[in-house]
């Protein structure tokens, strides 16, 4: 490919998850607490959909539904929620607003709305006793627009924070962001939030993104601080390229591969990582290793742009 083509590829008037076409994100956000929820709605008639959730302290719901191997094959929206497991009341909120919209799986008596969720614990950040319940999952769905993804501390972003190996007293601010591609003329975009006990670096540099400086290396195993639960990455990609199902549970672990690509360390025994993978099947078949490369890159920067936005921002008083 030429290297004009090239440039070309990278190039979108919206670099977020917006870029693909018939998605809508929308937050509610309360910044005073501390925490959020986010809520991606795939358009009419769903979104061909797949995921992994890796390590042993997630929060989430329909996880299972998204096995290659189950019966429903699209969904109707994803959430990603702070408040911990309290968060997933938010998806329910999500359910009753397509539900009055007519959206969800005809079962016949009732159309029945798929959406997965998945949380991260933000209550040590805010205020513990306020979180995102169905009324903001509700909010959320309202705000829902297919303009650039508004990025940050905001949404499920709000009290999100990095390098907590040694306690979150040390933590740095993170938050949500948001990166789109265009490959072979299909659009592949990100929506990253990193929560995690690990640090975030520049891939290509090495440099630290955020975190704790003297935790980077073989420094991370000493000294640890951290409570068990309260540390995690969510991702949701998406792109208009025709997948399966089966395509897009193999994409999730891409997306796995992009945490990992900037998370120092990533995927530990105190971590619940969530990607998940959707397609609206509307753009152009591109090879599944073009595909696979494109979900690393977007999971990666997508995390370093929440990071850095969430970092910058004003600190709420």
């Amino acid at each position: 490919m030429p290297d004009s083509e090239t440039a070309r590829s990278r190039e979108l008037d919206n670099p977020t998850l917006t870029a693909v076409t018939g998605l809508a994100v929308g937050h509610w956000t309360d910044p005073i607490a501390r925490t959020g929820c986010t809520v991606i709605l795939a358009p009419e008639d769903g979104c061909v959909a797949s995921g992994r959730v890796l390590g042993p302290a997630p929060g989430s719901r329909e996880s299972s539904l998204l096995e290659p191997d189950k019966t429903i094959g699209r969904v109707d929206a994803v959430v990603l929620s702070g408040g911990s497991a309290f968060g997933l009341a938010a998806a329910h909120g999500v359910m009753r607003w397509l539900e009055g919209r007519g959206r969800g799986f005809d079962t016949g008596f009732a159309r029945v709305p798929i959406v997965p969720a998945a949380v991260l614990y933000d209550l040590g950040v805010g205020d513990p006793r306020v979180r995102p319940d169905e009324a903001a999952g509700i909010l959320a769905a309202e705000d829902a627009t297919t303009a650039p993804v508004e990025q940050g501390r905001v949404g499920a972003g709000t009290g999100a924070t990095v390098g907590k190996l040694r306690g979150p007293d040390h933590a740095t601010p993170g938050g949500l962001g948001s990166h789109a591609v265009l490959v072979g003329g299909a659009v592949v975009a990100a929506v990253a939030i990193s929560n995690a006990v690990g640090n975030l670096v520049d891939p290509d540099t090495g440099a630290l993104v955020a975190g704790l400086p003297e935790t980077m290396g073989m420094a991370a195993a000493e000294g640890l601080a951290v409570m068990p639960g309260a540390n995690t990455t969510l991702v949701a990609v998406a792109t208009d390229a025709p997948i399966t199902k089966a395509e897009a549970h193999a994409l999730s672990l891409s997306a796995h591969i992009g945490i990992a690509r900037v998370t120092r360390p990533s995927h530990t025994l105190f971590d619940g990582d969530s990607a998940f993978m959707l397609s609206t099947c509307t753009g152009p078949r591109i090879a599944a290793q073009a595909l696979s490369i494109a979900v690393q890159e977007v999971v990666a920067t997508a995390l370093l742009k929440g990071a850095r936005l969430g970092a910058s921002a004003t600190r709420p008083r």
